[in-house]
């Protein structure tokens, strides 16, 4: 498996070899050992799946502590486009973000530590997102940040309005954020 790391400290992608043949492919989706040496030591206590259509844009999504997350994602159909924004308040790089397109073709999975807003947007219809997540989902922990914060300046890539539910257009922007991390 290769593992790659990001400017932004905490964050690694893992591109699993793929072993095919006439019968279809294998590939390992996990190896808390690999995790562990690449730093990204999280114990998994919950695993989510979610099925969008293209163009839906899910986040930013975080848990304040003591409930924070850290997520473990990968495609298992599909492909998206995977964003972290730093929320850690003392970190050099809050505020900035990291983009991964995560496909099924190729089973990269992005690990996310906690302190970090997470969000994805489908680039394929049916495209099935697989998280595992390090604390319990606690509705009285979550929190957001706005998808199209200028102040972050993540370019989804669409030149059409995604599809985000009304709750994820009503979070907060980075400036009116008082980062708990």
């Amino acid at each position: 498996m290769e593992v790659k790391q990001y400017p932004i400290a905490g964050l690694v992608e893992f591109v699993p070899r793929l072993f095919a043949d006439d019968r279809g492919f294998f590939f390992e989706t996990f190896s808390a050992r690999l995790m562990a040496q690449a730093g990204a030591t999280a114990e998994w206590v919950q695993d989510n799946q979610s099925n969008s259509k293209k163009g839906v844009l899910r986040g930013l999504h975080f848990q304040r502590p003591p409930h924070a997350q850290a997520k473990l994602v990968r495609v298992g159909q599909g492909r998206a486009l995977d964003v972290a924004v730093d929320l850690r308040k003392n970190s050099p790089t809050f505020g900035q973000h990291q983009m991964v397109e995560l496909t099924a073709e190729r089973g990269n999975m992005f690990y996310i530590p906690a302190g970090f807003a997470h969000g994805f947007m489908a680039l394929e219809d049916n495209t099935i997102f697989l998280y595992k997540c390090s604390d319990y989902y606690a509705p009285s922990a979550e929190g957001g940040l706005r998808w199209d914060d200028a102040d972050l300046g993540i370019n989804w890539g669409t030149e059409v309005a995604p599809l985000v539910s009304g709750k994820d257009e009503e979070l907060p922007r980075l400036r009116d954020f008082d980062s708990p991390f």
